[in-house]
């Protein structure tokens, strides 16, 4: 099987290098950003079950 050469190895682990951190950021993110929106779901359901209605009569 042949080599690439070191300027192409070096392309290719610098690709590789990228591919990984994005996919990091996105597993370490993606958990975070679901969380956060759990939380801004319960905040805005305890708001519509907690709706109290003035009568001005």
């Amino acid at each position: 099987m042949p080599i690439p050469p070191m300027k192409e190895q070096e392309r290719i682990v610098g690709i590789l290098d990228k591919f990984d951190a994005l996919v990091n950021d996105i597993s370490i993110g993606l958990p975070a950003e679901i969380e956060a929106r759990r939380k801004q779901y319960e905040y805005y359901r305890g708001k519509l079950l907690n709706f109290k209605i003035k009568y001005n009569g």
